[in-house]
Protein backbone atom coordinates (compact mmCIF):
# COMPACT_ATOMS: atom_id res chain seq x y z
CA UNK A 1 0.00 0.00 0.00
CA UNK A 2 0.81 3.88 -0.45
CA UNK A 3 -0.59 5.33 2.14
CA UNK A 4 0.42 3.94 5.74
CA UNK A 5 3.67 2.18 5.86
CA UNK A 6 3.01 -1.51 6.61
CA UNK A 7 5.85 -3.37 8.97
CA UNK A 8 7.47 -6.32 7.92
CA UNK A 9 10.14 -7.43 10.15
CA UNK A 10 13.08 -4.89 10.60
CA UNK A 11 12.21 -3.38 6.99
CA UNK A 12 9.19 -1.33 6.21
CA UNK A 13 7.35 -2.68 3.20
CA UNK A 14 8.43 0.31 0.60
CA UNK A 15 12.16 -0.44 1.72
CA UNK A 16 11.54 -3.99 1.13
CA UNK A 17 9.48 -3.22 -2.25
CA UNK A 18 12.31 -1.51 -3.66
CA UNK A 19 14.99 -4.18 -2.54
CA UNK A 20 13.02 -7.20 -4.50
CA UNK A 21 12.75 -4.80 -7.54
CA UNK A 22 16.02 -3.49 -7.81
CA UNK A 23 17.03 -6.91 -9.89
CA UNK A 24 13.78 -7.28 -12.12
CA UNK A 25 13.80 -3.61 -12.96
CA UNK A 26 17.72 -3.75 -13.59
CA UNK A 27 16.61 -6.86 -16.53
CA UNK A 28 13.80 -4.15 -18.08
CA UNK A 29 16.86 -1.92 -18.80
CA UNK A 30 18.92 -4.22 -19.94
CA UNK A 31 16.22 -5.75 -22.43
CA UNK A 32 15.87 -2.36 -23.64
CA UNK A 33 19.07 -1.03 -24.27
CA UNK A 34 22.03 -3.88 -24.51
CA UNK A 35 19.86 -6.65 -24.24
CA UNK A 36 17.83 -5.46 -27.28
CA UNK A 37 17.65 -7.50 -30.69
CA UNK A 38 17.69 -4.36 -32.13
CA UNK A 39 21.26 -4.42 -30.50
CA UNK A 40 21.91 -7.59 -32.08
CA UNK A 41 21.85 -9.44 -28.64
CA UNK A 42 19.80 -12.94 -28.69
CA UNK A 43 17.83 -13.97 -25.22
CA UNK A 44 19.92 -16.64 -23.94
CA UNK A 45 19.36 -19.09 -20.94
CA UNK A 46 20.97 -16.91 -18.37
CA UNK A 47 18.72 -14.15 -19.24
CA UNK A 48 15.57 -15.96 -18.91
CA UNK A 49 16.54 -17.38 -15.82
CA UNK A 50 17.14 -13.96 -14.12
CA UNK A 51 13.91 -12.49 -15.68
CA UNK A 52 12.25 -15.34 -13.76
CA UNK A 53 13.83 -15.44 -10.26
CA UNK A 54 13.57 -11.33 -10.24
CA UNK A 55 10.09 -11.63 -10.79
CA UNK A 56 9.32 -14.64 -9.15
CA UNK A 57 10.34 -13.19 -5.78
CA UNK A 58 8.62 -9.93 -6.56
CA UNK A 59 5.24 -11.71 -7.62
CA UNK A 60 5.59 -13.70 -4.40
CA UNK A 61 6.31 -10.75 -2.10
CA UNK A 62 3.39 -8.33 -3.45
CA UNK A 63 0.91 -11.60 -2.97
CA UNK A 64 1.95 -11.75 0.71
CA UNK A 65 1.11 -8.10 1.23
CA UNK A 66 -1.80 -8.43 -0.71
CA UNK A 67 -1.14 -6.50 -3.60
CA UNK A 68 -3.85 -8.85 -6.06
CA UNK A 69 -6.73 -6.81 -4.05
CA UNK A 70 -5.10 -3.49 -3.83
CA UNK A 71 -5.79 -0.86 -6.47
CA UNK A 72 -2.50 0.98 -6.53
CA UNK A 73 -0.34 -1.86 -6.90
CA UNK A 74 -2.44 -4.82 -9.02
CA UNK A 75 -0.56 -3.67 -12.35
CA UNK A 76 2.61 -4.09 -10.91
CA UNK A 77 1.88 -7.22 -9.40
CA UNK A 78 0.33 -8.84 -12.68
CA UNK A 79 3.18 -7.69 -14.78
CA UNK A 80 5.34 -9.25 -12.74
CA UNK A 81 3.58 -12.61 -13.39
CA UNK A 82 3.80 -11.75 -17.27
CA UNK A 83 7.41 -11.41 -16.85
CA UNK A 84 7.76 -15.05 -15.01
CA UNK A 85 5.36 -17.03 -17.57
CA UNK A 86 6.66 -15.70 -20.55
CA UNK A 87 10.35 -16.25 -19.42
CA UNK A 88 10.10 -19.58 -18.00
CA UNK A 89 8.12 -20.48 -21.51
CA UNK A 90 10.98 -19.00 -23.06
CA UNK A 91 13.62 -20.35 -21.00
CA UNK A 92 12.43 -23.94 -22.28
CA UNK A 93 12.01 -22.79 -26.22
CA UNK A 94 15.48 -21.98 -25.35
CA UNK A 95 16.44 -25.22 -24.25
CA UNK A 96 14.99 -26.59 -27.28
CA UNK A 97 16.80 -24.91 -29.65
CA UNK A 98 20.15 -25.56 -28.00
CA UNK A 99 19.42 -28.94 -27.62
CA UNK A 100 18.06 -29.75 -31.51
CA UNK A 101 21.65 -30.83 -32.58
CA UNK A 102 21.90 -33.64 -29.81
CA UNK A 103 18.19 -34.68 -30.06
CA UNK A 104 17.66 -37.69 -32.71
CA UNK A 105 14.27 -36.74 -34.20
CA UNK A 106 14.98 -36.94 -38.30
CA UNK A 107 12.95 -33.69 -38.42
CA UNK A 108 12.96 -31.11 -41.32
CA UNK A 109 13.87 -27.30 -40.76
CA UNK A 110 10.03 -26.24 -40.10
CA UNK A 111 10.11 -27.66 -36.38
CA UNK A 112 13.22 -25.59 -35.56
CA UNK A 113 11.89 -22.15 -37.78
CA UNK A 114 8.24 -22.67 -35.68
CA UNK A 115 10.79 -22.67 -32.52
CA UNK A 116 12.59 -19.16 -33.42
CA UNK A 117 9.04 -17.80 -35.01
CA UNK A 118 7.98 -18.40 -31.16
CA UNK A 119 10.90 -17.42 -29.50
CA UNK A 120 10.63 -13.52 -30.69
CA UNK A 121 7.04 -13.70 -30.10
CA UNK A 122 8.27 -14.12 -26.32
CA UNK A 123 11.14 -12.02 -26.41
CA UNK A 124 9.25 -9.16 -28.07
CA UNK A 125 6.16 -9.13 -25.71
CA UNK A 126 8.96 -9.18 -22.98
CA UNK A 127 10.17 -5.82 -24.77
CA UNK A 128 6.69 -4.42 -24.86
CA UNK A 129 6.30 -5.03 -21.02
CA UNK A 130 9.62 -3.94 -19.83
CA UNK A 131 8.99 0.05 -20.06
CA UNK A 132 5.39 -0.41 -18.63
CA UNK A 133 6.91 -1.96 -15.83
CA UNK A 134 9.57 0.98 -15.38
CA UNK A 135 7.07 3.56 -15.82
CA UNK A 136 4.25 1.56 -13.62
CA UNK A 137 7.10 1.68 -11.03
CA UNK A 138 8.04 5.41 -11.30
CA UNK A 139 4.51 5.76 -10.39
CA UNK A 140 4.68 3.63 -7.32
CA UNK A 141 7.76 5.70 -6.14
CA UNK A 142 10.14 2.89 -6.83
CA UNK A 143 13.34 3.65 -7.84
CA UNK A 144 14.96 2.92 -11.06
CA UNK A 145 18.59 1.79 -10.60
CA UNK A 146 21.17 4.12 -12.14
CA UNK A 147 23.46 0.57 -12.38
CA UNK A 148 22.64 -2.07 -15.22
CA UNK A 149 23.33 -5.37 -16.49
CA UNK A 150 26.36 -5.96 -18.96
CA UNK A 151 25.85 -8.05 -21.96
CA UNK A 152 28.56 -10.03 -20.43
CA UNK A 153 26.61 -11.22 -17.17
CA UNK A 154 24.22 -13.46 -19.52
CA UNK A 155 26.54 -15.29 -21.94
CA UNK A 156 24.55 -18.03 -23.92
CA UNK A 157 25.48 -22.05 -22.93
CA UNK A 158 26.89 -22.77 -26.26
CA UNK A 159 30.79 -22.94 -27.03
CA UNK A 160 32.80 -24.97 -29.83
CA UNK A 161 34.32 -27.35 -27.07
CA UNK A 162 32.83 -30.47 -25.94
CA UNK A 163 34.58 -32.50 -22.88
CA UNK A 164 36.30 -35.56 -23.86
CA UNK A 165 33.92 -38.55 -23.06
CA UNK A 166 35.25 -40.70 -20.85
CA UNK A 167 32.72 -42.42 -19.35
CA UNK A 168 31.40 -45.78 -20.97
CA UNK A 169 27.91 -46.65 -20.91
CA UNK A 170 27.97 -48.60 -23.77
CA UNK A 171 28.74 -51.85 -21.65
CA UNK A 172 25.95 -51.42 -19.15
CA UNK A 173 23.01 -54.12 -18.96
CA UNK A 174 19.98 -52.12 -18.94
CA UNK A 175 16.91 -53.84 -16.80
CA UNK A 176 14.59 -55.09 -19.15
CA UNK A 177 11.53 -54.31 -16.96
CA UNK A 178 12.20 -50.67 -16.65
CA UNK A 179 13.08 -50.43 -20.06
CA UNK A 180 9.98 -52.12 -20.88
CA UNK A 181 7.45 -50.04 -18.66
CA UNK A 182 9.05 -47.04 -19.85
CA UNK A 183 8.02 -47.61 -23.55
CA UNK A 184 4.77 -49.07 -22.79
CA UNK A 185 4.06 -45.62 -20.71
CA UNK A 186 4.98 -43.74 -23.75
CA UNK A 187 2.65 -45.52 -26.42
CA UNK A 188 -0.29 -45.25 -23.57
CA UNK A 189 0.52 -41.87 -23.71
CA UNK A 190 0.21 -41.47 -27.34
CA UNK A 191 -2.48 -43.31 -27.98
CA UNK A 192 -3.76 -40.74 -25.46
CA UNK A 193 -2.75 -38.29 -27.84
CA UNK A 194 -4.46 -39.59 -31.46
CA UNK A 195 -7.64 -37.96 -31.13
CA UNK A 196 -5.93 -34.56 -31.11
CA UNK A 197 -3.65 -34.94 -34.47
CA UNK A 198 -3.84 -32.31 -36.68
CA UNK A 199 -1.76 -32.04 -40.00
CA UNK A 200 -2.33 -28.10 -40.70
CA UNK A 201 -2.81 -24.56 -38.53
CA UNK A 202 -6.30 -24.51 -36.48
CA UNK A 203 -7.67 -21.03 -37.21
CA UNK A 204 -8.85 -19.15 -34.61
CA UNK A 205 -12.17 -20.14 -33.87
CA UNK A 206 -11.35 -23.86 -34.05
CA UNK A 207 -8.75 -22.87 -31.38
CA UNK A 208 -10.90 -21.13 -29.34
CA UNK A 209 -13.40 -24.27 -29.44
CA UNK A 210 -10.41 -26.15 -27.74
CA UNK A 211 -8.73 -23.89 -24.96
CA UNK A 212 -9.78 -23.74 -22.64
CA UNK A 213 -12.48 -26.26 -22.65
CA UNK A 214 -10.02 -29.28 -24.22
CA UNK A 215 -7.08 -27.99 -23.85
CA UNK A 216 -6.25 -26.38 -20.86
CA UNK A 217 -3.31 -25.43 -18.08
CA UNK A 218 -5.03 -28.93 -16.08
CA UNK A 219 -4.78 -31.45 -19.15
CA UNK A 220 -1.32 -30.12 -19.87
CA UNK A 221 0.06 -30.16 -17.05
CA UNK A 222 -1.13 -33.61 -16.28
CA UNK A 223 0.78 -34.87 -18.94
CA UNK A 224 3.77 -32.73 -18.20
CA UNK A 225 3.46 -34.84 -15.28
CA UNK A 226 3.76 -38.07 -16.87
CA UNK A 227 5.87 -37.33 -19.63
CA UNK A 228 8.38 -36.11 -16.95
CA UNK A 229 8.32 -39.42 -15.14
CA UNK A 230 9.54 -41.59 -18.22
CA UNK A 231 12.54 -39.21 -18.67
CA UNK A 232 13.14 -39.32 -15.06
CA UNK A 233 12.64 -43.04 -14.68
CA UNK A 234 14.46 -43.32 -18.11
CA UNK A 235 17.74 -40.84 -16.67
CA UNK A 236 17.50 -43.16 -13.02
CA UNK A 237 17.33 -46.82 -14.18
CA UNK A 238 18.19 -46.79 -18.30
CA UNK A 239 20.92 -44.63 -19.50
CA UNK A 240 22.92 -42.49 -17.03
CA UNK A 241 25.02 -40.38 -19.69
CA UNK A 242 24.36 -38.16 -22.28
CA UNK A 243 22.96 -38.28 -25.94
CA UNK A 244 26.06 -38.37 -28.44
CA UNK A 245 27.12 -42.02 -26.98
CA UNK A 246 24.90 -45.52 -26.23
CA UNK A 247 22.73 -46.98 -27.94
CA UNK A 248 20.75 -45.26 -30.46
CA UNK A 249 17.16 -46.76 -30.25
CA UNK A 250 17.18 -46.16 -26.67
CA UNK A 251 18.47 -42.56 -27.04
CA UNK A 252 16.16 -41.91 -30.04
CA UNK A 253 13.16 -42.98 -27.57
CA UNK A 254 14.52 -40.24 -24.78
CA UNK A 255 15.03 -37.16 -27.17
CA UNK A 256 10.94 -37.45 -28.32
CA UNK A 257 9.70 -37.77 -25.19
CA UNK A 258 12.73 -35.30 -23.99
CA UNK A 259 11.89 -32.77 -26.67
CA UNK A 260 7.69 -33.11 -25.83
CA UNK A 261 7.95 -32.35 -22.09
CA UNK A 262 9.84 -29.28 -22.94
CA UNK A 263 7.02 -28.67 -25.08
CA UNK A 264 4.54 -29.57 -22.37
CA UNK A 265 6.00 -27.30 -20.29
CA UNK A 266 6.14 -24.29 -22.78
CA UNK A 267 2.50 -25.14 -23.24
CA UNK A 268 1.23 -25.03 -19.81
CA UNK A 269 2.93 -21.54 -19.10
CA UNK A 270 1.11 -19.81 -21.96
CA UNK A 271 -2.31 -21.43 -21.47
CA UNK A 272 -2.10 -20.44 -17.24
CA UNK A 273 -0.99 -17.16 -18.43
CA UNK A 274 -3.93 -16.95 -20.87
CA UNK A 275 -6.38 -18.48 -18.52
CA UNK A 276 -5.41 -16.54 -15.44
CA UNK A 277 -4.37 -13.54 -16.63
CA UNK A 278 -6.08 -12.90 -20.16
CA UNK A 279 -9.06 -15.12 -20.86
CA UNK A 280 -11.06 -14.28 -17.87
CA UNK A 281 -11.48 -10.54 -15.86
CA UNK A 282 -13.54 -11.20 -13.00
CA UNK A 283 -16.02 -9.18 -12.56
CA UNK A 284 -14.14 -5.66 -11.09
CA UNK A 285 -13.22 -2.91 -12.81
CA UNK A 286 -9.74 -3.24 -11.96
CA UNK A 287 -9.49 -6.95 -13.45
CA UNK A 288 -10.71 -5.97 -16.21
CA UNK A 289 -8.92 -2.85 -17.06
CA UNK A 290 -5.79 -4.69 -16.17
CA UNK A 291 -6.44 -7.23 -18.69
CA UNK A 292 -6.81 -5.06 -21.21
CA UNK A 293 -3.29 -3.49 -20.70
CA UNK A 294 -2.04 -7.17 -20.74
CA UNK A 295 -3.86 -7.71 -23.56
CA UNK A 296 -2.08 -5.24 -25.75
CA UNK A 297 1.29 -6.29 -24.65
CA UNK A 298 0.90 -9.55 -24.96
CA UNK A 299 -1.32 -10.51 -28.01
CA UNK A 300 -3.80 -13.25 -27.11
CA UNK A 301 -4.42 -14.46 -30.54
CA UNK A 302 -0.57 -14.95 -31.61
CA UNK A 303 -0.12 -16.81 -27.70
CA UNK A 304 -2.74 -18.87 -28.52
CA UNK A 305 -1.80 -19.71 -31.91
CA UNK A 306 2.12 -20.68 -30.64
CA UNK A 307 0.81 -22.80 -27.91
CA UNK A 308 -1.57 -24.49 -30.34
CA UNK A 309 -0.29 -24.28 -33.89
CA UNK A 310 3.54 -25.17 -32.67
CA UNK A 311 3.44 -26.06 -28.73
CA UNK A 312 0.33 -28.66 -29.37
CA UNK A 313 0.99 -29.43 -33.02
CA UNK A 314 4.90 -30.43 -32.64
CA UNK A 315 4.13 -32.86 -29.35
CA UNK A 316 1.61 -34.28 -31.39
CA UNK A 317 3.91 -35.18 -34.10
CA UNK A 318 6.91 -36.13 -32.05
CA UNK A 319 4.45 -38.54 -29.87
CA UNK A 320 3.33 -40.05 -33.52
CA UNK A 321 6.58 -40.29 -34.60
CA UNK A 322 8.40 -41.78 -31.49
CA UNK A 323 5.82 -44.94 -31.29
CA UNK A 324 7.40 -46.61 -34.06
CA UNK A 325 10.52 -46.57 -31.87
CA UNK A 326 8.83 -46.97 -28.66
CA UNK A 327 7.11 -50.32 -30.44
CA UNK A 328 10.52 -51.61 -31.57
CA UNK A 329 12.45 -50.92 -27.90
CA UNK A 330 9.23 -52.59 -26.27
CA UNK A 331 9.84 -55.66 -28.25
CA UNK A 332 12.90 -55.97 -28.09
CA UNK A 333 13.01 -55.94 -24.21
CA UNK A 334 9.83 -58.08 -23.07
CA UNK A 335 9.72 -61.04 -21.17
CA UNK A 336 8.06 -63.65 -23.81
CA UNK A 337 5.43 -66.91 -23.17
CA UNK A 338 2.98 -68.76 -24.44
CA UNK A 339 -0.53 -69.66 -23.31
CA UNK A 340 -3.47 -71.69 -23.82
CA UNK A 341 -6.82 -71.41 -23.28
CA UNK A 342 -10.19 -71.75 -23.94
CA UNK A 343 -12.21 -69.96 -26.89
CA UNK A 344 -15.66 -67.93 -25.60
CA UNK A 345 -18.22 -70.02 -25.17
CA UNK A 346 -20.80 -70.29 -26.74
CA UNK A 347 -20.75 -67.87 -29.54
CA UNK A 348 -16.68 -67.49 -29.96
CA UNK A 349 -14.68 -64.46 -30.68
CA UNK A 350 -17.28 -62.56 -31.56
CA UNK A 351 -17.14 -58.54 -31.03
CA UNK A 352 -17.40 -58.19 -27.04
CA UNK A 353 -14.31 -60.85 -26.38
CA UNK A 354 -12.44 -59.56 -29.51
CA UNK A 355 -12.25 -56.24 -28.02
CA UNK A 356 -11.59 -57.15 -24.42
CA UNK A 357 -8.87 -59.32 -25.85
CA UNK A 358 -7.23 -56.21 -28.25
CA UNK A 359 -7.70 -53.67 -25.03
CA UNK A 360 -5.66 -55.99 -23.03
CA UNK A 361 -2.95 -56.13 -25.74
CA UNK A 362 -3.03 -52.35 -26.86
CA UNK A 363 -2.72 -51.77 -22.78
CA UNK A 364 0.89 -53.09 -22.81
CA UNK A 365 2.16 -52.09 -26.18
CA UNK A 366 4.05 -55.36 -26.72
CA UNK A 367 3.04 -57.92 -29.79
CA UNK A 368 0.78 -60.82 -29.07
CA UNK A 369 -0.52 -63.21 -31.27
CA UNK A 370 -3.49 -65.50 -31.22
CA UNK A 371 -2.47 -68.50 -32.59
CA UNK A 372 -5.42 -70.70 -34.10
CA UNK A 373 -4.18 -74.15 -35.83
CA UNK A 374 -2.10 -72.91 -38.46
CA UNK A 375 -3.15 -69.16 -38.48
CA UNK A 376 -1.06 -66.14 -36.47
CA UNK A 377 -3.47 -63.43 -35.86
CA UNK A 378 -2.58 -59.93 -34.56
CA UNK A 379 -4.24 -60.13 -31.10
CA UNK A 380 -4.15 -56.26 -30.79
CA UNK A 381 -6.49 -55.67 -33.56
CA UNK A 382 -10.09 -56.78 -33.42
CA UNK A 383 -10.50 -57.40 -36.57
CA UNK A 384 -8.15 -60.06 -37.04
CA UNK A 385 -9.33 -61.65 -33.74
CA UNK A 386 -12.81 -61.83 -35.62
CA UNK A 387 -11.02 -63.17 -38.68
CA UNK A 388 -9.44 -65.65 -36.63
CA UNK A 389 -12.89 -66.39 -35.29
CA UNK A 390 -14.09 -67.13 -38.31
CA UNK A 391 -11.32 -69.81 -38.66
CA UNK A 392 -12.06 -71.16 -35.01
CA UNK A 393 -16.07 -71.25 -36.04
CA UNK A 394 -15.30 -73.37 -39.58
CA UNK A 395 -12.58 -75.91 -38.03
CA UNK A 396 -14.67 -76.71 -34.66
CA UNK A 397 -11.37 -75.32 -32.76
CA UNK A 398 -11.90 -75.28 -28.83
CA UNK A 399 -8.86 -73.82 -27.92
CA UNK A 400 -6.20 -71.63 -29.13
CA UNK A 401 -2.61 -70.21 -27.79
CA UNK A 402 -1.43 -66.81 -27.70
CA UNK A 403 1.87 -66.04 -27.72
CA UNK A 404 3.81 -62.84 -27.17
CA UNK A 405 4.40 -60.20 -24.75
CA UNK A 406 4.30 -61.88 -20.94
CA UNK A 407 2.55 -59.68 -19.36
CA UNK A 408 -0.86 -59.10 -21.90
CA UNK A 409 -0.55 -63.17 -21.66
CA UNK A 410 -1.16 -62.53 -18.04
CA UNK A 411 -4.01 -61.19 -18.02
CA UNK A 412 -5.67 -62.71 -21.25
CA UNK A 413 -5.56 -65.75 -18.95
CA UNK A 414 -7.29 -64.45 -15.77
CA UNK A 415 -9.58 -62.79 -19.35
CA UNK A 416 -10.34 -66.41 -20.55
CA UNK A 417 -10.36 -68.03 -16.99
CA UNK A 418 -14.08 -65.97 -17.26
CA UNK A 419 -14.85 -66.78 -20.46
CA UNK A 420 -13.84 -63.50 -22.14
CA UNK A 421 -16.60 -61.36 -19.69
CA UNK A 422 -19.70 -63.42 -21.02
CA UNK A 423 -21.61 -66.04 -19.51
CA UNK A 424 -22.90 -69.54 -21.11
CA UNK A 425 -25.61 -67.46 -22.67
CA UNK A 426 -23.64 -65.05 -24.43
CA UNK A 427 -24.33 -61.95 -21.85
CA UNK A 428 -22.22 -60.05 -20.05
CA UNK A 429 -20.62 -60.54 -16.73
CA UNK A 430 -18.84 -58.08 -14.40
CA UNK A 431 -15.02 -58.47 -15.35
CA UNK A 432 -12.40 -59.70 -12.71
CA UNK A 433 -11.20 -56.76 -10.57
CA UNK A 434 -7.22 -57.26 -12.24
CA UNK A 435 -8.74 -56.16 -15.45
CA UNK A 436 -10.85 -52.82 -13.78
CA UNK A 437 -8.41 -50.80 -16.81
CA UNK A 438 -10.46 -52.29 -19.56
CA UNK A 439 -13.43 -50.19 -18.32
CA UNK A 440 -11.33 -46.95 -18.91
Amino acid sequence: MIGGEKQTGIHTFTEKVHLFSRDYLKCCLFILGLGSPDQGYKFTKKLFSKLIGASQVLEDFLDFHGAKNNKEWYLYRELSAAVRHLSLGGYSQKHILNRLLCYDLSVDSAFERDGWVTLDFLTRSLIKIAPVILDEAKRLGIPIPEDGFDGSEFPGIVTGTNLEYNIDDEEKTQPKKHIVKIASEFLNISNHFDQYTFFEPFGMQRIHSLVPEVINEVEVRRYEMLVHNLQSSFDTYVIHGGYVHGQRRLKMLRSHFSVVFHLLQSMGRFLHFYERHLHEAGYRDIYKKVRNQLSFLVDPETLLDRTINYGFFWVCHFLSNGREIAQAVLNENIERDVIQVGVPVPRGFHSRPSLLVAKIVQHYGGKVELCAGEGRFDASSVLDIQWAGGKIQNENITHVKFEGDARSLRDLKVLANSNYGEDTMGNGVPLPRELGYLHE
